[in-house]
């Protein structure tokens, strides 16, 4: 399967920019109330079994389990039916269903994997997010200078380059920068790859500055010293 992401501006309306800005707030929300859940949970577990500290106690039952994605998700999707704020930021029918809020919560769950596997920080609250993804595409969502996408609808975009011929849109990113706001879509092709020929090897050569050449086998070709000829003089 062939991947290709195409960058656009988009040109929002007043509303559809208003909308924008909700689901940011509403998903920076849900990030960092994910993220104190964990810590919470994470804390809360610090303690003693022979002692009681001030900084770190069982607030949380020893039987709650551990709230990785699958647990927020399935929580996320029972307090959204009584949360007006959650519910503003979902499918107005099941042909539209954004998923906003699950994947959300499934970038909070890939930065604490990160942080397990790589050794990087632990993840930090958010003041602002700067962007979000719809994971699923509509049905002939893409037209003229525009792209259709769910919550928004019909939204005006800069297409400076055509749409990838044989690709099929599979999920969007609306990304928020200081110069506007700007489309992340992903194209996915069922066509593969060819592979190397069988018998045959792929050697990448590339210019250096201290060797004339480098191979991607590890070779170093040293810079040729010519041979310069003293002048004569008449």
């Amino acid at each position: 399967m062939i991947t290709l992401t195409y960058q656009y501006k988009l040109k929002p309306t007043q509303h559809q920019e208003e909308e924008i800005n909700h689901i940011l707030d509403v998903c920076k929300s849900l990030y960092n109330y994910g993220l104190r859940e964990l810590k919470d949970w994470l804390n809360s577990r610090k303690s003693p079994i022979n002692s009681c500290s001030i900084v770190s106690e069982f607030i949380i039952p020893a039987d709650t389990p551990y709230p990785n994605y699958n647990y927020q998700a399935k929580n996320l999707t029972i307090t959204k039916k009584n949360n007006p704020r959650l519910k503003s930021v979902s499918a107005k029918s099941r042909h539209e269903n954004a998923q906003a809020l699950q994947q959300t919560l499934k970038t909070l769950d890939r930065a604490f994997s990160d942080m397990k596997s790589q050794g990087k920080g632990f993840p930090r609250f958010k003041n602002k997010l700067r962007s979000f993804i719809f994971p699923a595409m509509l049905n002939n969502c893409l037209g003229n200078n525009r792209v259709k996408l769910p919550q928004l609808g019909w939204i005006k975009i800069r297409q400076s380059k055509p749409y990838p011929d044989g690709f099929q849109a599979k999920q969007a990113r609306i990304v928020k920068k200081a110069t506007g706001y700007y489309l992340m879509i992903t194209f996915t092709s069922s066509e593969s790859a060819p592979d190397n020929p069988v018998g045959k090897k792929s050697l990448g050569v590339d210019a250096g500055i201290e060797s004339f050449v480098a191979t991607s086998t590890g070779k170093l070709i040293k810079s040729p010293k010519f041979l310069l000829l003293p002048t004569t003089q008449a």
